[in-house]
């Protein structure tokens, strides 16, 4: 906790226009403390509405992906809506895999989690839209993989979901094929063309630009269906730059 916490107050005196707030949230679903990390704007205020974005891998997106100075920047140029972001960090690499991998002990309960616990938490403590539409998931790898299951899961709840790199299986393949929620989703959809030989948390090597062509496939029959192939691999020096086009998009 005392290095989550260093973490925290070096973010605050890093985004000196707004604040993050961090909460530990109990999961009945889960059967465990959940931290959260809140990001509020500078021009935050009780009097307005927001959009509420929900980031997989809560640290990686603030300290690598600079996600709230994105916002902030954003914001100011006129380019997004208001918007709060919910960081939901991991707290282990095998965590996160048994939380984010289809086959992970505990990805049915973090989706419902999601759904029931976090959205309701955030609605009842901030001023949001409460809707659908103003919901947006985001995720890079595996956290792609969780946002987009859960959006499929409840399409009402999640509206927008920003993929990128995500871990594509056949359970992604099969759960997209047989769906009839695609025409209540947003996706934007990011692959690098050389993430062929990316190494997972279980020691495999895959090829993630296969496995995404053929969702791209089954995705791009959808109106509300965005996607971009970078000249890159599965790093974050791709991923963090790319974010500016899908916020926009999205928010």
């Amino acid at each position: 906790m005392n290095g989550n916490v260093h973490i925290l107050e070096e973010f605050i005196l890093t985004i000196k226009t707004g604040i993050i707030q961090e909460k530990q949230r109990y999961s009945e679903a889960l059967d465990e403390e959940m931290e959260l990390l809140i990001y509020l704007p500078a021009a935050y205020s009780p009097l307005y509405k927001y959009h509420v974005l929900i980031a997989q891998d809560g640290h990686d997106y603030f300290r690598l992906g600079r996600i709230s100075r994105q916002i902030e920047e954003l914001w100011k140029n006129g380019e997004i809506e208001r918007t709060i972001v919910i960081g939901i960090p991991y707290k282990n690499v095998q965590e996160r895999r048994h939380t984010y991998h289809p086959e992970g002990a505990k990805f049915e309960a973090y989706k419902r989690f999601l759904a029931h616990e976090l959205v309701p938490f955030i609605d009842q403590e901030y001023p949001t839209y409460q809707v659908g539409s103003s919901r947006t998931l985001i995720g890079d790898s595996l956290g792609a993989t969780v946002s987009l299951m859960t959006a499929l899961d409840y399409p009402n709840m999640f509206g927008n979901v920003i993929l990128q790199s995500p871990y594509v299986d056949n359970h992604v393949l099969e759960k997209v094929r047989n769906t009839h929620s695609l025409q209540l989703i947003s996706i934007c959809h990011q692959i690098g063309s050389k993430e062929t030989k990316v190494k997972t948390t279980d020691n495999q090597i895959v090829d993630f630009t296969e496995s995404n062509q053929k969702l791209k496939e089954l995705l791009e029959k959808q109106t509300n269906y965005d996607f971009e192939k970078f000249d890159g691999d599965h790093k974050w020096t791709y991923w963090q730059p790319l974010m500016t086009s899908a916020l926009k998009k999205m928010l």
